[in-house]
């Protein structure tokens, strides 16, 4: 044989050796992109579902390596809440800490970013979104009243308003997720707690505007009857008379006479689990338009994304032409529906209905929604650069170009990731307290025919504000709970 015959022989043995080690990658590569981040974490979702919170928390440490990782946001907030509702709120608060630097110091990693357009998102870092570091803020806040550290608990309000603050200024377009109402309302109770009723009365006042003009478009949500009242009060308390009785105007509440009770209860009901994010895809054609441009066009959804080439890429534009139909995967939230309605709080023959102050899942939903364009700019333009650098290797050799082929299919991949340990929605209410020994009952029902109760015995002392949350991890997929 002649050495050009054995070097192309040699070639030949390289190149279907390289083949079959390609499409051997591929295909392990296929079985770990499937996987949602939920599935790809399932026993810690699943434990803490369950509410066996300590083997989620067991989990979690010997996953720690993932404090480093890409999605260490996650890690460092699913620790924060776990062991909040664990109670053991100092370590809580080291989390929550570490999550809120994260946030503050968070830069682009821009080479990650170019090099997820030829993979998929996951290979970023995950930075969180917007309703999710408030959320930090707020557990962290949560956690110090129920220590009785109220000055700590006010940092995190200066904080929360700091971060309401940098929302209100990313966004300007209207009807976009940027103020959050009950974060002002909570701004409200801690202030109050601490007997600063004007700085208390201003966010109330905050609240109930973005509850009448937000909230009410974006959730169909209400201004909670309790923060009604919490607004006339320190209005009240402040000695803004003239305003105190144009909110009673207002609210209907004409024969309401503030009255500062003994001590009093803020109960938080932190309602079922939060949404999932999980992948959708959508089969994109290709509709060639001249001047270097192509669009994507979906007729089933109506949609239609023009892509430009540059000046000297005519021949990827023929070779994009060529693709005719393509897959690109977009994220999508997943409702996990809740088993529990309704919550009362009772004190004797006396009962507080807990409102609803935050639905995060209608939060998350939203926000998403808002941004999709984004997404699918994004997806597209991704699909759009894998497929031009495999029309190109195609030219040079058919066989590698059809592994590269399988292997952008097989990366082609939405970001799963969130926060989803989270509750479902989140409700309040205020309880006057007698000093001394107090058992209040809390009734939670999913329909006349199924509810649950529980007592909660509290000693307060006079002008004493205690705060207590409980956490129904129920849903109508998952009728698990702890508390």
């Amino acid at each position: 044989m002649s050495d050009s015959k054995a070097q192309h022989v040699d070639r030949q043995k390289y190149r279907n050796t390289f083949v079959r080690g390609a499409w051997l990658f591929s295909t392990i590569l296929m079985v770990s992109a499937c996987a949602s981040y939920y599935q790809k974490n399932f026993n810690f979702n699943n434990e803490f579902e369950r509410g066996d919170l300590q083997q989620a928390l067991t989990t979690l440490e010997k996953n720690s390596k993932q404090e480093q990782g890409r999605a260490r946001f996650l890690y460092m907030v699913n620790n924060g809440l776990l062991l909040s509702i664990l109670g053991r709120y100092e370590q809580s608060n080291e989390y929550f800490e570490k999550a809120f630097l994260f946030g503050e110091d968070y830069h682009i990693n821009y080479l990650n970013e170019a090099a997820s357009y030829f993979t998929n998102p996951t290979i970023t870092t995950y930075h969180g979104e917007d309703h999710e570091h408030l959320m930090v803020l707020y557990f962290k806040a949560i956690n110090y009243l129920k220590m009785n550290q109220h000055e700590e608990a006010l940092v995190e309000c200066r904080r929360l308003s700091i971060r309401l603050n940098q929302l209100s200024d990313k966004y300007s377009a209207e009807e976009k997720y940027q103020r959050d109402a009950f974060i002002n309302t909570l701004m409200g109770i801690v202030y109050q707690s601490d007997n600063d009723y004007n700085n208390a009365f201003i966010a109330y006042r905050n609240a109930v505007e973005i509850y009448e003009n937000d909230y009410a478009k974006m959730f169909g949500m209400q201004v909670p009857q309790q923060l009604k009242y919490d607004l006339i009060n320190t209005a009240y308390w402040t000695g803004f008379q003239d305003e105190a009785e144009q909110y009673k105007e207002k609210f209907g509440l004409q024969d309401y006479t503030p009255v500062k009770p003994d001590a009093e209860l803020v109960f938080f009901w932190h309602n079922g689990l939060g949404p999932v994010k999980n992948e959708w895809s959508v089969n994109f054609v290709i509709d060639p338009v001249g001047n270097n441009g192509v669009v994507f066009t979906n007729p089933e959804l109506g949609l239609a994304f023009p892509f430009q080439l540059e000046e000297d890429d005519h021949k990827k534009q023929s070779d994009l032409k060529k693709l005719q139909v393509f897959r690109v995967a977009f994220p999508r939230y997943v409702e996990r529906s809740v088993y529990y309605n309704t919550g009362t709080v009772q004190l004797d023959s006396n009962t507080y209905t807990l409102e609803l102050a935050e639905d995060i899942n209608k939060v998350a939903f939203y926000s998403l929604k808002k941004r999709m364009m984004q997404e699918f700019s994004k997806g597209l333009l991704r699909a759009a650069m894998k497929k031009v650098t495999e029309q190109s290797v195609r030219k040079e050799d058919e066989g590698l170009g059809a592994v590269l082929g399988l292997v952008n299919a097989m990366t082609e991949k939405a970001d799963t990731r969130n926060w989803q340990t989270l509750p479902h929605s989140i409700y309040y209410t205020r309880v006057p307290l007698k000093e001394g020994a107090n058992t209040v009952t809390l009734t939670l029902k999913a329909d006349e025919q199924h509810s649950t109760s529980h007592n909660f015995t509290y000693k307060v002392q006079k002008g004493q504000t205690l705060f207590h949350t409980f956490s129904s991890l129920e849903s109508t997929n998952a009728p698990y709970r702890y508390y």
